[in-house]
C-alpha cells in the first residue's frame, strides 16, 4: 500500500472517529451534508466519484428523514471524508502517473 494511500485511510478513519459528544440538530445535518455534497460535486468534476461516497449520502438523507440526526451527521462526514479522498487520489494519480511512465 503507498503512503499516499494510508494518509487516504488514516484520514477517513480520523474524519469519521471526530463526531460530536452532543446531540446533532437538524441544522448540524443540514451544515455536514452541504460540505459532502460540495466535496462529492467537486470529486465528480474530476470524474473520481466513489460508490462507497454516494452509499454514504444516502445514508445520511435516510437517517435525517427518520429524525436520526446523530447518525445523519456522522454519515455526511463519512460522505466528506469519502470525496475529499476521492479528490485526494484523483489529483495525486494525475501527477503521478509522469514518474511512472517508461523513458
Amino acid at each position: 500500500m503507498s503512503p499516499a494511500m494510508k494518509a487516504i485511510i488514516v484520514t477517513v478513519i480520523l474524519l469519521a472517529a471526530g463526531s460530536a459528544a452532543r446531540a446533532s440538530s437538524e441544522a448540524d445535518f443540514k451544515t455536514a451534508f452541504a460540505a459532502a455534497d460540495a466535496a462529492e460535486k467537486e470529486a465528480g468534476r474530476l470524474r473520481n466519484q466513489w460508490t462507497t461516497t454516494e452509499a454514504a449520502l444516502a445514508t445520511a438523507k435516510k437517517a435525517a428523514e427518520a429524525g436520526n440526526f446523530d447518525e445523519a451527521v456522522k454519515s455526511a462526514q463519512d460522505a466528506e471524508a469519502l470525496a475529499k479522498a476521492s479528490i485526494f487520489q484523483a489529483t495525486s494519480e494525475k501527477q503521478r502517473w509522469k514518474a511512472m511512465e517508461i523513458r
